[in-house]
C-alpha cells in the first residue's frame, strides 16, 4: 500500500513538472513573441525615415546593430520573416548609397545653374552700371557664397557617402 501511494505520489509530481514546464516553455515563447513584436515596431519608424532620408541609416543601423546582438533569437524571427536582414540589409544601404549620389549630382546641378544665373544678373548690372566697385564686389560675393555653400555641401555628401559606404562593408 505505501508503494502504491509512493507511486501516485512520484506521478502526481512528474504529471505537476511536466505542466509546469510546459507552461515556462509557453511563458517563454509568449515573452519572446513580445520582444519580436516590440523590435518590429520598434524599427518601423526607421523604415520609414531611411527611405525619405538616407541619413537616417547612419542613425538607425547602429541601434539596429546593438538590438540583434541583445535579441539574436528575434532577430533571426525577423530576418526569416522580412526574407533578409531586418530591418536594413546591405542592398538597402547600397540603394540609400546610390540615392544620396543621385541626390548630391541632381543637387549640384541645380546649384550651379542658380549661380550662373545670379552671376549672368550681375554681368548685366555691371555692364549697365558700369565698371563700379560696388558691381565687382557684388560679382565677387556671388562666387564666394556659391564655393562656400558648395564646400559645405561637398563635404557632408563626402561624409555620408563614406559612412553609407562602411555600414555596407
Amino acid at each position: 500500500m505505501v508503494l502504491v501511494a509512493s507511486l501516485i505520489v512520484a506521478a502526481a509530481v512528474v504529471w505537476a513538472s511536466l505542466h509546469i514546464a510546459a507552461e515556462l516553455r509557453a511563458d517563454r515563447a509568449a515573452r519572446a513573441g513580445d520582444r519580436t513584436a516590440t523590435l518590429l515596431r520598434l524599427f518601423a519608424p526607421a523604415l520609414a525615415a531611411a527611405r525619405e532620408d538616407p541619413r537616417a541609416y547612419l542613425v538607425w543601423q547602429p541601434i539596429a546593430r546593438t538590438a540583434r546582438q541583445l535579441f539574436p533569437d528575434e532577430s533571426a524571427a525577423l530576418d526569416r520573416a522580412a526574407g533578409g536582414a531586418f530591418p536594413f540589409g546591405a542592398a538597402e544601404i547600397q540603394a540609400a548609397h546610390a540615392q544620396w549620389t543621385t541626390d548630391w549630382l541632381a543637387w549640384e546641378r541645380a546649384h550651379d545653374a542658380e549661380y550662373k544665373l545670379k552671376a549672368a544678373e550681375a554681368q548685366a548690372q555691371l555692364a549697365t552700371a558700369g565698371a563700379s566697385d560696388a558691381a565687382r564686389g557684388r560679382i565677387d560675393a556671388i562666387e564666394r557664397e556659391k564655393l562656400d555653400l558648395y564646400q559645405r555641401r561637398y563635404a557632408e555628401y563626402v561624409r555620408v557617402a563614406k559612412a553609407l559606404q562602411t555600414l555596407i562593408s
